[in-house]
């Protein structure tokens, strides 16, 4: 589903891939985070799709305002509710900002923790 404006001058549509991709580069900005996992039923669409930007992110509308889950691996040791923050803030500002769709919520899922293995090994 795409989400769609008009204007004056004519119409304007904004893919869900588009969307997912700015979502996932803004997720994986925050430090912490050591990127998205595939959900089960994303697993099945992505044999059959050379994209896979849409990774680890669903999505729908809801009264014309977007709402995003993303399931996300962070590393050992961070704090869980900073990092799920800091991403919800900029997966909204970014999609909000690029786009000027209304991002009403952001759902995050912490689907495993990474654990940093070259400084594990030196200690």
């Amino acid at each position: 589903m795409a989400q769609e404006s008009m204007n004056g001058t004519g119409s304007l549509k904004i893919s869900e891939e588009v969307l997912a991709t700015i979502a996932s580069i803004a997720a994986k900005e925050i430090n912490g985070v050591t990127g998205l996992v595939t959900t089960p039923t994303q697993g099945f669409k992505m044999m059959f799709s050379k994209k896979n930007n849409s990774r680890g992110i669903t999505m729908e509308y809801i009264d014309g305002e977007a709402v995003l889950n993303l399931f996300i691996n962070i590393k050992y040791g961070v704090k869980i509710s900073d990092v799920a923050e800091s991403v919800q803030l900029s997966v909204k500002n970014a999609i909000q900002n690029m786009t000027g769709i209304c991002v009403s919520k952001v759902n995050i899922h912490i689907a495993g923790l990474v654990l940093d293995t070259e400084n594990t090994k030196s200690k």
